[in-house]
């Protein structure tokens, strides 16, 4: 994928512009709870079934213009792309009435897409794809690459791990390719095009997103089989409740971004221009220190860097971070100045079964609650044989990077500490609960259930 590049008004120098604008706003986002469901693993005759739609190309209503890119924001140049026909029922007039009741979320909401909307309406135009895709992710994540699900569906598009490996999203201890910006992208709209191309009709391939594919396609036969139309409205009866307003949602979306002014609603301005920038990332660098040089604070560098998991971002030749224009001209600044370490971190393998953390504190001089911020350890919890963990750097391993192999293949596995809860009694005659005195028992479960109460409020 293309990532350095900068603007100008010529349409091909906009084709590789893959950025975005500035974001106004970092509230948390509310999920629609959407996984992205797996393909299915062998697909059916759904051509014969859809003819002649199915023979269809995709929608031609996106041809790239000049007209598209002299609009002076993101919103008229999306407007100038919508090809997906319109929707109208009753599901649609309640999801505007929701929305219109509610201008502070279209706000943040419209606030934090600002960030990336730029860089996915001009994704979509180089494949040909309807620009109202582009505002799939209000539905999906209200535009939040740190939402996470229930159902472990992760970034603004919401793929679940294992659709997210179908689309060579790389997931590990280091990162979550889900919750990039730019490969999440790529990925969701190769997806969103695989469902069109099955299908031949856009609803159909946003309903396939949400329910899956399979689900729809035995809709479709169901349907066939009966002699009843197979267009969205019609199978939208066979829908669980949340597709059945998945199509509507976007719709509503939709109206909104065509007449804002109509239902009374403000959108944040979003200039018709590129905002990020990559920057090949070849050593590895401590998050706070990318931070730091660019002058950003952690949270802004995390918004579009939100796929690093880790304190220490692990250099290679695919690495790159994102950055705004300015503050990338600033980073590298600030970088050929910078005279000291870029990363504090390294890594350990755990051998033994049971490795205790504070052994390991000790070991590389630091306190046990850093090495679980660092790696996500959970208290009263011990390490498994086999994980591989970030640990401070020592003077052996000062000049040292991680390697992308060991990063690729990192895991961590831990389990219950079953002897962090248990009394000195206890550990001295390296007995249970149930071979402590009375006493001790009643304590233990009091604390138990205190925390169990805590916990749910």
């Amino acid at each position: 994928m293309q990532a350095r590049y900068k603007y100008s008004p010529m349409l091909a120098a906009l084709l590789l512009a893959p950025a975005i604008s500035q974001a106004l706003d970092s509230a948390p986002a509310t999920l629609s709870g959407t996984p992205l469901t797996a393909p299915a693993a062998t697909k059916l005759p759904i051509a014969e079934l859809l003819a002649p739609k199915a023979a269809a190309k995709p929608a031609p209503g996106v041809v790239l213009n000049e007209d598209a890119f002299r609009e002076t924001d993101v919103w008229g140049r999306i407007r100038t792309g919508y090809a997906i026909p319109d929707l109208n029922n009753e599901l649609v007039q309640k999801h505007v009435a929701w929305h219109a009741a509610r201008p502070d979320h279209m706000a943040r909401t419209g606030a934090r897409a600002s960030r990336y909307l730029f860089y996915v309406v001009t994704e979509l135009e180089k494949r040909g794809m309807p620009t109202e895709l582009a505002l799939l992710p209000f539905i999906e994540s209200a535009f939040n690459p740190q939402a996470l699900s229930s159902a472990n569906a992760a970034g603004m598009w919401q793929f679940v791990p294992g659709t997210g490996r179908d689309y060579n999203l790389k997931q590990n201890a280091f990162k979550d390719d889900r919750r990039s910006v730019m490969a999440s992208t790529d990925a969701a709209l190769s997806y969103l095009q695989r469902l069109y191309d099955m299908f031949g009709d856009w609803q159909l391939a946003l309903a396939a997103y949400n329910w899956g594919e399979g689900n729809v396609q035995k809709a479709v036969k169901r349907n066939q089989a009966a002699g009843k139309p197979i267009d969205f409205d019609t199978l939208s009866q066979q829908m669980p409740a949340e597709t059945r307003n998945y199509v509507p949602k976007l719709q509503a979306v939709k109206n909104i971004v065509a007449n804002p002014a109509q239902y009374a609603l403000h959108l944040p301005a979003i200039d018709n221009s590129p905002y990020f920038t990559a920057i090949d990332k070849t050593s590895d660098i401590d998050l706070t220190v990318a931070a730091q040089l660019a002058e950003l604070s952690v949270d802004e560098f995390k918004a579009l860097n939100p796929q690093f998991n880790r304190p220490v971002i692990v250099g290679g030749e695919q690495t790159q971070i994102l950055l705004p224009k300015e503050n990338a001209e600033k980073f590298n600044l600030n970088l050929a100045q910078w005279g000291r370490a870029l990363s504090s971190w390294t890594v350990h393998k755990i051998t033994s079964a049971r490795e205790r953390i504070d052994t390991l504190a000790k070991r590389f001089q630091t306190t046990p609650e850093v090495i679980r911020q660092a790696n996500n350890i959970p208290q009263k919890s011990v390490l498994k044989a086999g994980s591989t963990i970030l640990v401070p750097k020592t003077s052996s391993s000062l000049n040292l990077n991680i390697t992308p192999e060991i990063a690729d293949n990192a895991t961590v596995s831990f389990e219950a500490d079953r002897g962090a809860g248990k009394s000195r009694y206890q550990r001295a005659k390296g007995g249970d609960v149930k071979d402590a005195p009375v006493a001790l028992v009643k304590a233990r479960v009091s604390r138990d259930a205190a925390g169990k109460k805590s916990k749910q409020n």
